[in-house]
């Protein structure tokens, strides 16, 4: 199955897309992964929701990826005297340390480290930025705020920390679990949630010990003053613009996913836009214009992936959602300033054996016209590095290692095939150029351009290029 877009589409499953017949229907009309939402999934069904995928996968014959996403830690408030209360703006509220149910004055907070971590001037966000505080006065197991934004206040809602660097891990006891869980259970990707600090990712990747790769969700502000450290350390970036829009100011977002993009290119990493991309087909079959616009920006902006959530995973509509983003993307992909953009955004190759490889296949496909490049892998890293340039061809993984190839299905422009290594540098280009016809990138007289490794066998040894012509022979061997 030939995708017609380089841009991937990752589908969040839930209750309107849990039945094998409905995730079948997702796979087809255009998700190339699935993501499993470990706040919504009790983690013994884990390995039933990750099988059905595999067996969807064996009947297509086209790997697909499965990224399971922590819950992390989640702050909330204490219960109320009647289960809400009503603050006026400008009122003062206390929260604190005593776990009697709260009033009109004062409520518990039952997260010390809350309560220790909080300055004077930091901002607290309640219910999703419903309501905001600004704390004045701190004390052992006591803060004082002032209320900026009152209104309706109820048990148990979420607390939002915009200015607050949390002295607590990324994962919490139940994270540890679904961790395990899913690797167990043959998960390709981990997404972090609530990332602050590099060393956030670097626990899970610990734990994951190469079993699957880490995704650090950036969706807190205090992520961004340490960016770069993040995305060095992470196999792949989610800008998850929803938690971003209740932590920072709504019309600083745009250019923080700007920037999140880009620099997650920049460093060949993949990069994921998400929340609300299509948010109006929850309830309708048909998306907004604005909505229509933010996918192709994304698209635009050279991200490996977009993203649905509620989408398809708790909408009416969870295939023509798929469909719509398929089509978005596809046309984004057909307009010649996408290519423009792409090409002002290039980054100057590194100085390492992967990037000049990439760079020299990037240059002969320019150079020659071609329409897709053959790259023999078994980590995929070489891979990642020519998606990184975002060449006008597609990016053929060919590699034994079925891992490898799902892992892939979330890179930019790669068509992941499992199949047998290469015995000798004739068999290497031989059965390059009968996948490259197989697939459908190729005909015969075409020329495709093979990358590979001498020897055989010996992970990040890429050290070859080799353009082979398609012969009559390919085709009747494909």
């Amino acid at each position: 199955m030939k995708r017609s877009r380089r841009t991937k589409i990752v589908a969040t499953l839930g209750p309107a897309s849990d039945t094998p017949e409905m995730i079948e229907k997702l796979f087809h009309a255009g998700a190339d992964v699935f993501r499993i939402n470990m706040s919504h999934l009790a983690r013994e069904k884990l390995p039933e929701r990750i099988e059905v995928i595999r067996t969807i996968e064996r009947e297509a014959k086209r790997p697909i990826g499965i990224l399971v996403d922590l819950q992390g830690p989640k702050l909330r408030l204490g219960t109320f005297v009647g289960d809400a209360a009503v603050l006026e703006n400008g009122q003062t509220f206390v929260l604190d340390s005593d776990p009697t149910p709260g009033d009109t004055d004062r409520v518990f907070l039952p997260h010390p480290e809350i309560l220790s971590a909080l300055e004077p001037s930091h901002g607290i966000l309640i219910d999703d930025g419903k309501l905001r505080l600004v704390v004045t006065e701190v004390s052992e197991g006591r803060a004082v705020t002032r209320v900026e934004v009152g209104g309706r206040i109820s048990n148990r809602k979420g607390v939002s920390l915009p200015h607050t660097v949390l002295p607590v891990p990324a994962m919490t006891e139940k994270d540890r679990g679904d961790l395990e869980a899913g690797l167990a259970a043959g998960a390709d990707w981990i997404a972090v949630s609530f990332v602050q600090r590099p060393e956030d990712v670097a626990e899970v990747k610990k734990v994951a010990a190469g079993r699957a790769l880490v995704m650090a969700k950036i969706e807190k502000p205090q992520a961004l003053t340490r960016l770069d450290e993040i995305i060095e350390i992470s196999d792949g970036i989610m800008v998850a613009r929803g938690d971003l829009g209740v932590e920072m100011p709504l019309e600083q977002v745009p250019g923080v996913q700007k920037r999140i993009t880009r620099g997650a290119r920049r460093l060949g990493k993949p990069v994921v836009v998400a929340t609300q991309m299509l948010e109006s087909m929850i309830t309708s079959p048909v998306p907004t214009r604005a909505e229509v616009s933010d996918v192709a920006t994304a698209v635009y902006e050279g991200a490996d992936a977009v993203m649905l959530s509620a989408e398809s995973a708790a909408g009416e509509f969870p295939v023509e959602a798929i469909g719509t983003m398929n089509r978005i993307a596809e046309q984004v992909e057909r307009d010649a300033l996408y290519w423009s953009i792409l090409m002002a955004q290039r980054s100057e190759p590194e100085p390492t054996a992967s990037d000049a490889i990439a760079a020299a296949a990037h240059q002969i496909v320019e150079a020659l016209s071609l329409r897709s490049i053959m790259a023999w892998t078994h980590s995929g890293s070489t891979v990642l590095r020519l998606a990184r340039a975002r060449p006008n061809a597609s990016v053929i993984a060919l590699t034994p290692k079925r891992e490898t190839a799902r892992r892939l299905t979330m890179a930019w422009g790669v068509h992941p095939i499992v199949t047998k290594d290469a015995s000798d540098v004739d068999d290497m280009a031989f059965r390059a150029a009968k996948f490259a016809v197989r697939e459908r990138f190729a005909e015969i007289g075409d020329r495709v351009i093979i990358v590979a490794g001498v020897p055989f066998g010996i992970p990040g040894a890429t050290n070859m290029v080799r353009i082979a012509f398609v012969t009559r022979e390919h085709a009747e061997r494909a």
